[in-house]
């Protein structure tokens, strides 16, 4: 069965297409990280080489080998710790996609962060799309659909994972892995409608760990001098140079946290805390809201998102940060 939660129309038109045997050759698969693109690919790469009359059926030999990233004609590419997915990692896809399965029905290439393809890999990629081979389906998945070709987009069939409510995301919690109401309700929040990310959390103390103090270091910068606020971009720009996960990976869980505290700000100058996202931070962010003007409030946030897209086109993130401390505003510390 299908292990994608909340997404039951995607999951609809899937069923149908395997039934009618309708399948395209190449999907889109968009969404916000942690929304279940990669669970999605996974499954569907199952069901194209699943023995049972009702796939994907998770338990046949196809489905187990794909799942355990076993399976010879299900092949993953991304940028694990690169900055992009060059021309070479296509041009072996190709050279495999144009072999017959080894052990299955249908060979699968999935794509992850194919919004990183570099511009030569890109164009090898459309070039494929543009003359698929049989028995062969590419999967692209993508958080920025933006950043693709718009002529590999219209080679796709397009597939959107949306995010859930927060009950939706409370209610698997709750019902699939046992979660306390109190704890489910708490991590839907920290979700943003993302039920993988509150799944990893559960088994992740890190992941709660690293959002607390990117949150703490975040609500304290409006106070903080010029010199505290370039030691955090210099603090994020050795985080990158690292290198545990991709520099794109890590300054997107980065900017996520910081247009999370700003829209909380911005819902709590206008009146709408129930729909914060940081309630463990409820208190700090009515102090942080009377600081600051709601102009003040939703400049910063252009700025936020002009640096989101900055950072995607592969400028100097260091740089770009410093450029936000500048501009941030300042606040004053208050008292009730």
């Amino acid at each position: 069965m299908w292990q994608v939660l909340g997404q039951d129309k995607i999951l609809a038109l899937l069923d149908h297409s395997l039934e009618k045997n309708t399948i395209a050759h190449a999907y889109l698969l968009v969404g916000p990280h942690h929304i279940g693109k990669g669970t999605l690919a996974i499954n569907l790469a199952q069901a194209l080489n699943c023995s049972s009359h009702k796939p994907p059926c998770g338990q046949c030999n196809s489905c187990r080998r794909i799942l355990d990233h076993k399976h010879a004609d299900v092949t993953s590419t991304g940028l694990d710790s690169r900055t992009e997915i060059g021309i070479d990692d296509i041009r072996e896809l190709q050279k495999l996609a144009n072999l017959p399965p080894y052990e299955g029905k249908c060979k699968v290439f999935i794509i992850e962060d194919a919004e990183h393809l570099s511009t030569e890999a890109a164009n090898s990629l459309l070039k494929i799309l543009e003359e698929p081979p049989p028995k062969v389906v590419w999967l692209l998945l993508a958080a920025e659909e933006r950043q693709l070709l718009p002529t590999i987009i219209s080679r796709c069939q397009r597939l959107e994972l949306k995010p859930l409510s927060l009950m939706q995301v409370q209610k698997i919690l709750t019902s699939f892995y046992n979660v306390d109401p109190d704890k489910a309700e708490f991590l839907a929040h920290l979700s943003r409608g993302c039920p993988g990310w509150a799944i990893s959390a559960l088994t992740s103390d890190d992941m709660l760990q690293q959002r607390a103090q990117r949150v703490t270091l975040i609500s304290s910068l409006t106070t903080a001098s010029l010199e505290q606020r370039f030691a955090y971009a210099q603090e994020i720009a050795t985080q990158l140079s690292q290198k545990r996960k991709s520099a794109a990976a890590i300054m997107a869980e980065v900017m996520e946290v910081w247009l999370g505290w700003w829209h909380d700000l911005m819902l709590i100058k206008g009146g709408c805390k129930e729909a914060i996202i940081n309630v463990d931070y409820e208190m700090a962010l009515e102090e942080q809201a009377r600081s600051l003007s709601l102009s003040d409030i939703e400049q910063f946030l252009v700025g936020l998102r002009s640096l989101r897209e900055e950072i995607s086109k592969n400028v100097n993130p260091r740089l770009a940060l410093e450029s936000l401390m500048l501009n941030m505003p300042k606040g004053e510390t208050t008292h009730a």
